[in-house]
């Protein structure tokens, strides 16, 4: 019995309830009863991957069909996969402890590209051919995937049968439907997918053939046996009233984020030029503040959680946060329930959310002016000035505050020495603030920490067509930050270039680099998130053995009339509109977020209506 074998080790491991399952709130079925089931495969570890907001819902959406059953899989830390593979221990789903192989649909849900080498353990250590084409023609075991980095699935494209794209609530169900369907009359997996790929969101990377330019650029992307020019992501129409779970599972061990989370909107209005998910997730649409409120209850009621997070892109930015801070207030207060809110903005920070805030983070707040300069934040199209720093910082030192982190990315289009000096000179402004407020905290000095992370382009974004810093170039700029602090109230802290030129590579590479993946995943490479177990050494040999150049897909500028390995995905967003922006970004002219002026981004003209 592979329980047995589990239990027979779970003593010579880290968190052994990390495997075990069982947990409150996770759902057992009759097999029997069951039509089609479903693993949902999170390439991290348990830790991270059930405080993943999106899994808890397609989690529980699926399992609210009775003849559905969805189960949930982690990435087994590097001490219990040396256990599985020596005695023999296949890959597993929690809810019922069998393999990973016995499931109609095995599914990813691509968060972050430094995970795509979890990906391949996970189907290995399940007895599963890594390769889509070396699984066979049987309705069974698709491997499908979803998440942000579906935006460009094309370093996958050899590895999965399906990718789903934007948001899952309605799309999965109607795949799953159809895979039902297609099962009870006996259909191949071959006529499944063609069939699939007639559905809105679904993308079959089987059916698309790509050529190249001598020079390596893409020469076309070619539909064939009938699929979609273009393949259209799925939005949910009316967010307030989509499905959202009452209950979580709650671990037995401690997660990353380890609360009861109620998503208040998707989108953002703001058009930050460097952020991905600002792009790929419009059209901005909110819940309304007695369902936030009711979801917010219900949740802490069946979990016990005591602390409730209100997330999203920009909790702030709702039209109704005011509504939905004092709707909540009475319910937490009396239920001694801590109210968590992530993704505050600098320029709507205000005394009653720092209130709030104050009963849950005590020790210190982070803002997030991503630049050093206001040239350099109207180029990123941040639309945060320095006065409405310093005011934002005054409410929080008055209200007791005396730690602030800023949060800055390094190597954005444009950026010069000055831009990197301006980091510190904005942090040394915030200490003098500090000093210079009569009520100030009394008999507490002022910590101002500078965090930067290596900027990485992405696609739909306006700098997809923007080069990389070099790892010389970043480091020469950390050490003019080094150099630019002389203030003992000022620290500095940064990540090696080198996870951030590898997010870059795979944020942007096409097919090709499916070779590459495979080579560091053969070579040793996994949770390349984790810097313990990163080895670039591994991938730049990867690269080396296929030919291709890491440099070709980080630092190389794109001309605006090149085939990019995503331009047969439509996120609503055009490419004339990133064009502009490119443009506009460096004339250095902001752009008003979409509650001010609309600019045409092309959501509005896919959805038939105006945003706002």
């Amino acid at each position: 019995m592979l329980r047995e074998k589990i239990e027979k080790y779970l003593l010579d491991i880290q968190k052994p309830a990390r495997y075990i399952g069982g947990e409150t709130g996770s759902v057992i079925k009759d097999k029997s009863k069951v039509s089609v089931r479903f693993a949902f495969c999170f390439p991290d570890s348990y830790d991270i991957g059930m405080s993943h907001l999106g899994m808890k819902i397609l989690y529980s959406l699926k399992n609210a069909r009775e003849d559905y059953w969805c189960e949930r899989v982690f990435a087994p830390g590097v001490d219990f996969e040396e256990i599985m593979r020596r005695e023999g221990i296949p890959l597993y789903a929690l809810e019922s402890l069998d393999p990973v192989k016995d499931f109609d649909f095995i599914g990813f849900t691509l968060q972050y590209e430094l995970a795509y080498t979890n990906i391949l353990n996970m189907l290995d250590l399940a007895g599963i051919p890594v390769y889509a084409k070396d699984r066979g023609n049987e309705l069974f075991n698709i491997v499908v995937a979803g998440g942000p980095c579906v935006c460009n699935p094309e370093p996958l494209a050899d590895f999965f049968d399906i990718f789903i794209l934007g948001e899952g609530e309605e799309v999965n169900l109607e795949l799953m439907d159809l895979y039902k369907q297609m099962k009870a009359e006996g259909a191949d997996k071959k006529s499944f997918l063609k069939k699939a790929s007639q559905i809105k969101g679904i993308y079959v990377p089987s059916l698309y053939d790509v050529s190249y330019h001598e020079n390596g650029i893409i020469k076309s992307i070619t539909a064939k046996d009938g699929a979609p020019e273009k393949i259209k992501k799925r939005i949910i129409e009316d967010f307030d009233k989509v499905f959202y779970p009452e209950e979580f599972v709650v671990p037995f061990t401690d997660i990353v984020h380890n609360r009861a989370s109620v998503e208040v909107l998707r989108g953002c209005i703001r058009g930050c030029r460097f952020c991905q998910a600002g792009f790929i997730y419009r059209p901005f649409r909110e819940k309304s503040a007695d369902s936030v409120c009711r979801q917010a209850r219900a949740l802490c009621e069946s979990t016990g959680y005591e602390e409730l997070s209100l997330a999203s892109l920009s909790t702030s930015d709702h039209s109704q946060i005011s509504d939905i801070i004092s709707g909540l207030i009475p319910y937490t207060e009396k239920e001694h329930v801590n109210l968590s809110l992530p993704s505050l903005r600098v320029d709507n920070f205000s005394k009653e959310l720092m209130e709030e805030i104050k009963k849950v983070r005590k020790s210190g707040l982070t803002f997030a002016p991503e630049a050093g300069t206001q040239r350099l934040r109207n180029v990123i199209n941040k639309n945060v000035t320095e006065e409405e720093l310093m005011r934002t910082c005054t409410t929080a030192f008055t209200g007791g505050f005396a730690n602030v982190k800023l949060y800055f990315m390094m190597g954005l289009p444009t950026e010069t020495d000055d831009d990197i000096r301006g980091m510190t000179a904005l942090a040394q402004r915030v200490v003098d603030l500090f000093y210079s407020l009569p009520d100030r905290p009394k008999g507490r000095g002022v910590q101002v920490s500078i965090s930067t992370a290596t900027f990485v382009p992405k696609p739909f974004t306006p700098f997809e067509f923007e080069p990389q810093a070099t790892r010389e170039e970043i480091m020469h700029k950390q050490q003019i930050l080094m150099d630019s602090i002389s203030s003992k109230k000022i620290k500095a802290s940064w990540h090696d270039p080198s996870t951030s030129i590898l997010e870059a590579v795979l944020a942007r590479g096409d097919r090709r680099v499916s070779e590459a993946i495979y080579k560091a995943w053969k070579m040793g490479s996994k949770f390349d998130s984790w810097g313990e177990h990163f080895n670039f050494d591994n991938w730049q040999k990867a690269f080396d053995e296929c030919g291709l150049e890491m440099a070709f897909y980080a630092s190389r500028r794109r001309e605006y009339d090149e085939i990019m390995p995503w331009d047969h995905l439509d996120y609503y967003i055009s490419k004339d509109f990133l064009i502009r922006e490119n443009q506009k970004a460096q004339a250095e002219q902001t752009t008003p977020h979409c509650r001010l002026h609309c600019s045409a981004c092309g959501v509005s003209k896919e959805t038939g209506r105006a945003c706002f």
